[in-house]
């Protein structure tokens, strides 16, 4: 298995208060030894899409940073669109949830769940929430 463990790299950016909130879930899943994995995928009506899932382990090809004491995962074809990102934790009104702000993404949809880059097009008709 090939992987690159580093904190020069700097794909994302994990503030303090999303790491917070990332080890205060490992902990309640019971999950000392877990990781953020961070993704993109196809999908979403503005073209892609983030995904955020718990994960033990690495596959060929990811690279693996920690920040504020949370390990993170992203696989090669996600470093792309993700490189230079900054995933936060927002609480207002209706709740919280995280955000991430991407600098790659030209098109965004209102709810914030989808994307595209000048590469990838892409507009937000198919929710309804432009």
């Amino acid at each position: 298995m090939s992987t690159t463990t580093t904190d020069a790299v700097q794909i994302v950016t994990l503030t303090e208060k999303a790491a917070t909130e990332i080890k205060n879930l490992f902990q309640s899943q019971g999950m000392t030894d877990a990781a953020l994995r961070v993704f993109v995928s196809g999908g979403g009506c503005s073209g892609l899409q983030y995904g955020m899932a718990i994960s033990q382990e690495t596959e060929e090809g990811d690279t693996e940073l920690t920040q504020h004491d949370v390990k993170i995962i992203i696989d090669q074809i996600s470093q792309q669109y993700l490189e230079g990102s900054t995933i936060d934790f927002i609480e207002d009104e209706m709740g919280g949830g995280f955000k991430i702000d991407n600098p790659n993404a030209v098109h965004s949809c209102g709810c914030g769940s989808s994307f595209s880059t000048d590469e990838e097009g892409g507009g937000c008709d198919s929710c309804g929430c432009h």
